[in-house]
């Protein structure tokens, strides 16, 4: 994926030599609660990998996310003093290829239960269709496993059955981490899980039948959700965001709408909208909100992952045309 901030590994290296111990709090835990007590002090990358661990880890646990709720996950600057205290958790919990900053800083903290959601389940390519439509593998083609490669789509979590895999994946490293409260965490996984396969069965009733099967997005992080429910997931300007789409790519959006008779342009509320709407003011399409769950705000149509999953599903039903 396009990525566009890096932390330089030599800064990453001395601000973690510094010892500085304080993370910047950034989420419904404050990180000096866990500084004292006998919770197992958590860090989480980003909303997705702090609902797991909250919900997983329950009473168990103080989670504190690095990433301020607002702010646009892939473009994250991390402070000396997050850098430095990452060193001090008892856990980490992150989405490797997801935010650049967070792997370097991750790989110099030395952090001996540090877990990358990427290697929990089979991360895939979703981000041809921007260059050539290609919504599946070429022939031949290998199923990448690092979120760093190029074209490997992250986004995971929008997906409930491989967000369930990643979900039992954390639930066994949790326990190996904290074996004292081990059948708290499998009897957390398995409620979490449970929920999320009940989402996957509301996804794939809510969307088997409907008018079109074509959604336009300007943030291409629903190719896992698309394949799940056999949708097409048009991208304006592929996995990056905030990317400028080509002419040649507004061309084709253009006739891809008209063909498969597309309602709706989707745009996120972390980013800017101003392309979906000019987009859509120049075909005569609707616009709406779908969200790529980076990030809970006052904005969000929901209070956590799976509320706003639901108001995801009525507004893909509602943009298909669902029967």
């Amino acid at each position: 994926m396009n990525v566009r901030r890096l932390i330089p590994t030599t800064a990453v290296a001395g601000a973690v030599a510094l010892g500085l111990t304080a993370l910047s709090a950034c989420s419904s835990s404050d990180a000096a609660d866990s500084a004292g007590g006998d919770k197992l002090n958590v860090v989480a990358s980003f909303y997705p990998m702090q609902f797991l661990a909250e919900r997983i880890g329950g009473t168990h646990v103080s989670v504190t996310q690095l990433t301020k709720p607002g702010v646009e996950p892939h473009d994250l600057d991390l402070t000396p003093r997050q850098i430095g205290g990452l060193s001090e958790a008892d856990y980490i919990l992150f989405l490797k290829g997801v935010q650049p900053a967070v792997d370097d800083a991750v790989g110099q903290a030395g952090v001996e239960n540090t877990v990358d959601a990427a290697k929990l389940t089979t991360l895939e390519n979703h981000g041809a269709e921007v260059e050539g439509h290609d919504h599946g593998h070429e022939e031949g083609e290998e199923h990448a496993h690092e979120g760093e490669e190029a074209g490997t789509d992250p986004h995971i979590w929008l997906d409930p059955v491989k967000y369930a895999e990643v979900a039992k994946g954390v639930g066994k490293s949790l326990e190996k981490a904290d074996p004292d409260h081990a059948a708290d965490y499998r009897k957390n996984t398995d409620a979490l899980v449970n929920e999320l396969n009940a989402l996957n069965t509301t996804y794939e009733t809510g969307l088997r039948n409907t008018a079109t099967k074509t959604f336009i997005t300007t943030h291409s992080a629903f190719g896992y959700l698309a394949e799940r429910y056999g949708l097409t997931q048009e991208g304006i300007a592929g996995i990056d965001p905030e990317a400028e789409p080509s002419p040649a790519r507004i061309n084709e959006i253009h006739a891809v709408a008209s063909k498969n008779k597309a309602t709706t342009v989707f745009f996120e509320t972390l980013a800017s909208d101003r392309t979906a709407k000019t987009l859509a003011k120049d075909l005569g399409l609707k616009t709406d909100v779908l969200d790529p769950l980076e990030g809970i705000t006052d904005s969000s149509k929901g209070a956590d992952y799976l509320e706003v999953m639901k108001s995801n599903l009525a507004a893909l039903q509602k943009a298909l045309g669902a029967k």
